[in-house]
C-alpha cells in the first residue's frame, strides 16, 4: 500500500490531486471547530452522555462537529438523503427517468435538482434540531431561530459544494471522503469510551471484551470488503 501511494507522489497530476484532497479535508476539519451561535456546547455533550442514539449518530458522522455545536453539526446528511430521493423519484416519475438516460445534460439536471432539495431538507433538518435542542438553546428568540437554522444549513450547503470538488478535482468520491473524515477523526474518541465502557483499563475481563469487540468489527470489516468486492463468473456461450 505505501509503495502504490509512494508511486502516486511522484506523478505530478495526482500529486496535485492528492494535496487539494488534504486541502479540502483540513478545511473541513477547521469549519467542524467553528461554533454556532446561541447554542451551548455543553449542555449539547450533556444531551449526548445521556444516550439518545439519533444525536449520537449525527454526532458520530460529523466527527464530533455536532456535540461542540459547530456550523458542520448536520454534515453531510442533507445531501444524502437528497441523493437518495432524487434516485427514487427518477424511477417513478417518467419525466425524470428521460432525463437521466440524456447523457450529460440530464445528470446536470438530476445534479441541479439534487443541490436544491439538498437545501430544502437541510432547512427542515435544521429547525428540527433548534426544537430539539431547546436545552442547549441560550437564547430562544426569532433572530436566534434564524441564526441557528441558516448557520446549519449553510455549513451543510458548504460541505456539499466541498465534496463535489473533492470528486471533480480530487481523489475519489467527495462525500464519501467527508464522512470517512469524520469518523477518523471521532475514531480517538470512540476508542476512549470504549475502553472505558469495557472496563479494560481496569481488569482483565474487560481486556478480553475489548479485544473481543475489536476483532468483531474487523471481521464485520473484512465481510463488507468481500461482499463488496466479490464476482460471480458466468460461462457464456
Amino acid at each position: 500500500m505505501f509503495k502504490v501511494f509512494a508511486n502516486a507522489w511522484k506523478i505530478p497530476d495526482l500529486r496535485k490531486k492528492l494535496l487539494y484532497t488534504l486541502m479540502l479535508i483540513v478545511i473541513f476539519r477547521l469549519g467542524s471547530s467553528i461554533p454556532v451561535p446561541f447554542v451551548s456546547a455543553a449542555a449539547l455533550k450533556e444531551m449526548l452522555s445521556g444516550g439518545d442514539t439519533l444525536f449520537s449518530m449525527y454526532n458520530i458522522i460529523s466527527g464530533g462537529a455536532f456535540e461542540n455545536a459547530t456550523i458542520f453539526a448536520m454534515s453531510i446528511t442533507p445531501y444524502i438523503n437528497s441523493s437518495i430521493i432524487m434516485q427514487l423519484l427518477s424511477v417513478a416519475i417518467p419525466a425524470l427517468e428521460r432525463k437521466v438516460k440524456e447523457g450529460e445534460e440530464g445528470r446536470k439536471f438530476i445534479a441541479q435538482w439534487t443541490r436544491y432539495l439538498t437545501v430544502v431538507l437541510a432547512l427542515l433538518q435544521a429547525t428540527g434540531l433548534y426544537f430539539g435542542l431547546q436545552g442547549a438553546i441560550t437564547t430562544k428568540s426569532v433572530f436566534s431561530y434564524l441564526v441557528v437554522v441558516f448557520t446549519f444549513t449553510a455549513g451543510t450547503a458548504f460541505l456539499m459544494w466541498l465534496g463535489e470538488q473533492m470528486t471533480e478535482y480530487g481523489i475519489g468520491n467527495g462525500t464519501s471522503l467527508i464522512i470517512f473524515a469524520g469518523i477518523l477523526a471521532g475514531l480517538p474518541t470512540g476508542i476512549r469510551s470504549l475502553l472505558t465502557s469495557t472496563g479494560a483499563l481496569t481488569s482483565m475481563t474487560g481486556v478480553l471484551a475489548f479485544v473481543a469487540i475489536i476483532a468483531v468489527m474487523l471481521l464485520l470489516i473484512a465481510a463488507v470488503v468481500w461482499v463488496q468486492k466479490a464476482e460471480r463468473r458466468i460461462p457464456v456461450q
